[in-house]
């Protein structure tokens, strides 16, 4: 067992370890299309801002959220997925700098990390596979049957089970997003921080209730492992 008050990090990965750049809202803008959204207007609009709000949330279940029933939030959802995997086959996805070597760093240390995503476990996989990371982490994690995605606390209770943390007091959690947060602190985690590289800004993850905010995961990492 590591001798480090943290035995495990649960770290999300567009906007927090792999760079956005905007893709997540080019892939909304192509689901929303697929299903009939006025290309420009206040519906459009208002759809867009609340994928941004949103973030870090479970892609279904954002649209689940706009477009109200089932049929209409699966369409949507295949189009996203399809458009974000087309943007990342054409190598817009990219490591935020330093994310590869923090996480090597801390599972060096002996600390276990887990990579947590709210896109289906497809396109994580479609995105590990392109930046060259399936062997980067312990455990890739993703919404399915019986895990739920943000802000519920499922991915990150699921990598302690899997991974064999003590407790939660033993798991730091990092993203970039409010929803992010709240997942961590509804998990019960020992840090539930907030990264500077993503969609939120310092003042939303604050309101959120961040235990720490970071410039970027090579300072949480550092954070992790100096935590007493």
């Amino acid at each position: 067992m590591t001798h480090n008050v943290i035995q495990l990090a649960v770290i999300d990965m567009a906007g927090t370890t792999v760079a956005d750049d905007g893709l997540v809202v080019k892939a909304f803008d192509s689901a929303a299309s697929a299903v009939g959204l006025p290309a420009s207007g206040h519906d459009r609009e208002h759809a867009r801002q609340y994928v941004l709000d949103t973030m870090g949330q479970s892609k279904i279940a954002v649209f689940r959220a706009l477009f109200g029933d089932e049929s209409r939030a699966q369409q949507a959802n295949l189009a996203f997925e399809k458009a974000y995997a087309d943007l990342i086959d054409s190598g817009e996805a990219h490591p935020i700098p330093g994310a590869a070597e923090a996480i090597t760093n801390l599972r060096s240390a002996g600390v276990k990390v887990a990579l947590t995503t709210g896109f289906s476990a497809v396109t994580q996989d479609k995105l590990l596979a392109a930046l060259g990371w399936h062997s980067l982490a312990d455990l890739t994690l993703a919404p399915g049957d019986g895990v739920r995605g943000r802000p519920y606390p499922d991915l990150i209770l699921t990598a302690l089970m899997r991974l064999e943390a003590d407790g939660v007091g033993n798991v730091a959690a990092l993203g970039d997003t409010a929803n992010d947060i709240d997942s961590a602190l509804r998990a019960g985690c020992a840090i539930a921080a907030g990264t500077l590289t993503g969609a939120h800004t310092e003042q939303q993850l604050r309101d959120a209730g961040a235990t720490h905010v970071v410039s970027t995961v090579t300072e949480f990492a550092d954070l992790a492992l100096q935590f007493r």
